[in-house]
């Protein structure tokens, strides 16, 4: 339980507020590049700031405030120029400073104007687009891996949640929610649904694999580790777990990342969890599908978006899939969950680390020193998940994607799904032959 002070310092984003403070030191994703190539003028909001991203005529970006100083016309509408932005109203020209750089028909010699939009610094990786919206200079940009990992292809689902950022990202601290949100609440939906019993169908799906999560808990265990914390569940036989064992759980990296999946995997994933403001999150499905050395992946020129449902035909929640799942919980909680009237128990330990370590990284910025996870110089690649037991999220059917299982997530509403499940099928028959010791271990030839 927090006061209401302390879930107010937690969670609310806007200038000049703690959290936001921390924010704002941090390279924020904000938009798929493909999505430029759409319309190169895009309006955006985040961290409760009302902006305009755009792509000009030379290929540049821009981050700009979204109201012209001329006349206060929304520049959602302005015309992309060589070097900057123009309002449709009257041509006003802005480069990506914020800087009035031309006026038009008003004649010459022009005074400079002293007042500027805003204007903050802008970069594309691993076809994302990340602004930086603190003091500068700014930080280096992190190459975390699966932005950069090679030998992979990539797609983005993209979702507007209407609930604060927190109740998202504290998810990730939650490994026991699994049993329910993604057991029997699975289970009860496709219930309800008319000859929809795939999920049933094989053991090995994450329905009847999600609902043992919750069968003999002993304990559960989260310690801070050097990009965000660990976490995950402690099983004893004596109490019904089918053995002794620690489970761990998805990577947290802060401050609002998740990885599901190893890097390098058949099938792995950032969720990211952006603050549109204090009640609207911009969540971001970042999938990553990597081969091994011997089976070649298709290149890709653009990394596609697409936005998965959260609601069907009638006006019906979409729970048949594990995302949707978890925005509706997340979601169900409120606008801001209200964390004075919660009850915590054993399983709210990971929450608890979630909570103290973003409480302690907007202490270091209201102290003047750099938060967490703030770089001068990237390494080429960070990995989150280096070093984590062999029991890291195993989900085995993540890599079988050709085989149906494709259906529990919400990559099978993307543009690259059908090339994912060729590609896995790939993968299989590579490691099959590998593993038969049928001679060299060839990929089979890509149609």
């Amino acid at each position: 339980m927090l006061s209401q002070e302390q879930n107010d310092r937690l969670t609310r984003v806007g200038p000049g507020t703690p959290c936001g403070e921390l924010m704002r030191r941090y390279w924020i994703p904000i938009r798929p590049y493909a999505q430029l190539l759409e319309n190169p003028v895009q309006k955006v909001r985040i961290l409760g700031e009302d902006l305009v991203l755009y792509k000009d005529n030379s290929g540049n970006l821009g981050l700009i405030g979204d109201r012209c100083l001329h006349r206060n016309v929304d520049l959602q509408y302005g015309i992309p120029d060589d070097c900057g932005l123009r309002c449709p109203y009257h041509g006003w020209l802005f480069n990506e400073t914020g800087k009035c750089v031309e006026r038009p028909m008003e004649g010459a010699p022009q005074a400079e104007i002293k007042q500027k939009l805003k204007g903050y610094p802008v970069r594309e990786l691993g076809g994302l687009v990340f602004a930086y919206m603190g003091p500068l200079p700014a930080p280096d940009l992190p190459r975390w891996d699966l932005f950069v990992w090679p030998n992979a292809m990539r797609q983005i689902g993209i979702t507007e949640l209407d609930c604060n950022w927190l109740q998202c990202q504290e998810n990730t601290g939650d490994p026991a929610h699994s049993a329910w949100a993604h057991g029997y609440l699975f289970e009860y939906a496709i219930s309800r649904q008319k000859g929809f019993d795939h999920h049933s169908a094989d053991q090995l799906h994450t329905l009847h694999q999600r609902k043992k999560v919750g069968v003999g808990i002993k304990e559960l265990y989260a310690e801070q580790s050097e990009y965000g914390f660990r976490k995950g569940i402690r099983y004893s036989k004596a109490l019904g777990a089918d053995e002794d064992k620690d489970q761990e759980h998805s990577a947290v990296v802060f401050p609002f990342y998740t990885q599901t999946g190893r890097s390098g995997a058949p099938r792995s994933e950032y969720q990211i969890r952006v603050p549109i403001d204090d009640t609207h999150t911009y969540h971001i499905c970042y999938q990553c599908y990597a081969a091994p050395e011997g089976v070649e992946v298709p290149k890709q020129d653009v990394v596609p978006y697409y936005v998965p449902p959260q609601y069907d035909a009638e006006g019906n929640a979409i729970l048949d899939y594990v995302l949707a799942q978890d925005a509706i919980v997340w979601v169900a909680q409120g606008p801001i969950a209200d964390r004075t009237t919660e009850l915590l128990g054993r399983t709210d330990i990971p929450i608890v680390v979630l909570r103290r370590q973003l409480d302690e990284q907007i202490t270091r910025v209201e102290q003047g020193l750099a938060p967490m996870n703030t770089f001068e110089k990237s390494p080429d690649m960070l990995h989150p998940t280096a070093g984590k037991p062999d029991s890291f999220h195993k989900h085995a059917f993540r890599k079988f994607y050709h085989k149906g299982f494709a259906n529990d997530d919400a990559d099978r509403y993307g543009p690259l799904i059908e090339e994912v499940k060729d590609l896995h099928r790939r993968i299989e028959e590579f490691q099959l032959k590998a593993q038969a010791g049928t001679g060299e271990a060839r990929a089979p030839e890509h149609a």
